[in-house]
């Protein structure tokens, strides 16, 4: 299972002879064979999630001994999803199964539920003993509560942090003690706080709340005086107006913040700011063309002169989470790094949706490593590869050895599933719009155009990435020959206010016109065939696909929606009763509504649906549908059981939905397939 990095590279040069083979619909589906792998602080073990059929389990590994067998942790009624050191000796551990909560009906939903555990999954404990239940309601409430991790405090052997999400408690901070799971409680909840940040020796020293006031809908940063223990705001940033002013970390001095802000700028900084003085320091980080959204901070007192070193700050760049290392030790290793795994740059083009300015850069555009999980000196590391085309690929770096440990889906072949770039094209008003593009590998579908799909994002307050899509619906597509293009269309998140706030009120129109605009790019650069081209999307890219096939014929063959929304104004009068969120984004929810054009739709569709997703309820499409098969253009419809806004609960589940999408843009669109 475990090979040296020498072994694995020449197994690869090898299989480079055979010619590209498309993954099969069962392995796009299945678990990854190993995924989350990490590591604990002391370095000594290695966890990961194993694929086995319909079930992921842990396993755990002496990481001085790859040789041997792991010991394998399982479950039996739930699900589990994820796995984390907690402690050296402690794993924490995420589950989730569908619940059906019965009330005047039967809600179909899924809850999720965190363990912890020791390293052999001998015993079990919730996070927060939450006391006997006085009611059968009570016991309901306290089946459905998961609380959070809030620190795991990694300079104390015996405790965490956890935030409570249950009962009058709720919101409230409590210190766990993981040697008999007693909890003291630290901090009582106060109205609207929205998340606690704490120093490098854990003690709470930040907040967020949101609120409303005069003005209008806001979000507070406080801080916590060092003297007096009261909680003092120091920035209050209106969302209307989509500043945003938090804290994104505590330096190694508790009187230092890191500072994110994008206020009187297109694109979020980062700062350093003194809480005592009230005042903003030096610009530690300010990317010319992409939103900066974090630091990384060195947390282990076991590092010595390194305890609370700035190792390096997350930008929203093309991958979503880049990052630029600060740190002169981390920086070398990296170096190292990428020469040993093959890792190089090439010269993209990037392009500033706020002011149209351009520069070339240097990136690793195909594949790039990221480090999960460190031991405090940086002597051990888990290292993860991937890119676009790349599937996952997790290496120990130890004793200055660099080991291949398990790729995630040995069995794809990664040339199946093209090549993706960053590209810019200009919509119809002028704007920059920046898309990924993907286009099928010409050893296996041969030199285009090839026929394309348009496949916008949901959210819409998202964007996509050109790392591994683990949805598997772009990696589907381009090994069926089909070419592309996810545009960052206005009202995406994370490429500055500019491109954001140009999608207020303007679903179904300047939003649309931009998913357009790039079919039409497709064309002018000869990547799509003319005549064929679909759009297909999640969530709102399924309310884009409404939408598209209700707009006049001719830029698309027909339309793939999953759990759209078609008619805005029952969604939001359902989910912003929150008074904050009305004002926050209720009013850029504007534009519209396909249902109401639905019997008139002027392309073929498909739609499905998951029965148990909450988030965009079925009946979203089955409104559109009822109207739809009126319209005499041909209406595909399935409802998927156990199925909410994603993942899919079994593999059999996600196997069917891609299979919909492969034969609907093979054989159907309409009529002979795309």
């Amino acid at each position: 299972m475990f090979l040296a990095l020498a072994a694995g590279a020449l197994l690869a040069s090898g299989a480079q002879a055979a010619p590209p083979q498309k993954p099969t619909i069962q392995q796009l589906a299945a678990f990854p064979q190993f995924s989350n792998f990490v590591l604990s602080p002391d370095g000594q073990h290695i966890a990961a999630l194993r694929g086995r059929g319909e079930d992921q389990v842990i396993a755990v590994w002496k990481a001085d001994a790859l040789d041997q067998a792991p010991t394998l942790i399982g479950a039996q009624r739930m699900k589990i999803t994820g796995v984390s050191f907690i402690k050296n000796d402690r794993l924490a551990v995420s589950f989730w199964q569908p619940f059906d909560l019965r009330g005047e009906g039967v809600t179909k939903t899924f809850i999720s539920k965190l363990m912890i555990t020791d390293l052999q999954g001998k015993k079990w404990n919730e996070p927060i003993n939450q006391g006997r239940a006085m009611s059968k309601a009570g016991e309901l409430m306290q089946s459905l509560s998961n609380p959070t991790v809030l620190s795991r405090l990694p300079n104390d052997p015996h405790h965490i942090l956890i935030v409570n999400n249950y009962g009058s408690s709720s919101g409230d901070v409590y210190r766990i003690d993981l040697r008999d799971y007693t909890s003291e409680r630290v901090q009582m909840s106060e109205r609207s706080v929205g998340g606690y940040i704490v120093d490098q020796d854990g003690a709470l020293r930040a907040r967020l709340k949101q609120d409303i006031d005069g003005t209008g809908a806001y979000v507070s940063a406080e801080f916590r005086n060092a003297k007096t223990g009261a909680w003092e705001e120091h920035f209050r940033s209106y969302v209307k107006d989509r500043d945003q002013t938090s804290i994104v970390g505590i330096s190694r001095d508790p009187n230092i913040a890191y500072l994110l802000t994008n206020v009187g700028q297109d694109k979020s900084a980062i700062y350093e700011y003194d809480i005592a003085a009230r005042q903003r320091k030096d610009l530690v980080f300010q990317h010319r063309f992409f939103d900066a959204s974090g630091v990384a901070v060195n947390p282990y007192h076991a590092a010595g002169d390194g305890f609370g070193e700035l190792l390096g700050i997350v930008y929203n760049g093309p991958r979503g989470d880049d990052m630029e290392l600060t740190s002169p030790k981390l920086r070398a290793l990296d170096a190292g790094l990428r020469k040993a795994l093959g890792i190089q740059n090439r010269k993209m083009t990037v392009v500033d949706p706020a002011t149209g300015s351009r520069a070339e850069i240097d990136y690793a555009i195909e594949k790039n490593i990221s480090v999960n999980s460190y031991t405090p000196d940086f002597s051990s590391l888990i290292v993860k590869v991937d890119g676009a085309a790349t599937p996952p690929e997790y290496y120990l770096f130890r004793n200055g050895q660099l080991t291949l440990l398990a790729k995630s889906y040995p069995d794809i072949d990664p040339r199946a599933l093209g090549s993706t770039e960053l590209v810019y094209y200009k919509a119809r008003d002028g704007l920059d719009i920046p898309a990924f593009l993907t286009k099928p590998n010409p050893e296996l579908c041969g030199a285009g155009p090839w026929p394309a799909v348009v496949h916008p994002h949901g959210g819409p307050w998202a964007r996509d990435t050109m790392d591994f899509d683990g949805s598997m619906w772009v990696s589907l597509m381009t090994s069926r020959c089909m070419a592309v293009l996810r545009p960052q269309y206005r009202g995406s998140a994370g490429w500055g206010r500019k491109l954001w706030m140009a999608g207020d009120a303007e679903w179904g129109q300047k939003m649309q016109d931009d998913k357009d605009d790039g079919a039409k790019w497709l064309l002018d650069q000869k990547l799509a065939i003319p005549g064929r081209i679909a759009m297909f999307g999640f969530s709102y890219g399924g309310y884009a696909a409404f939408d598209a096939a209700i707009r006049p014929a001719g830029t698309y063959k027909c339309a793939i929606a999953g759990a759209g929304v078609s008619d805005i104004r029952r969604i939001w009068s359902r989910f912003y009763t929150n008074p904050f969120f009305r004002q926050a984004q209720a009013p850029t929810v504007k534009g519209v509504s396909p249902v109401d054009q639905a019997a008139n739709i002027q392309i073929p569709i498909m739609v499905y649906h998951g029965e148990r997703d909450q988030t965009v309820p079925i009946e979203q499409s089955e409104w559109f549908v009822e109207k739809a098969k009126t319209s005499g253009k041909p209406v595909v419809y399935h409802a998927i059981a156990d199925y909410a806004h994603g993942p899919a609960w079994s593999r059999q589940i996600m196997a069917d939905q891609l299979g919909y999408i492969e034969d609907y843009l093979l054989n159907d669109c309409g009529g002979g397939g795309l």
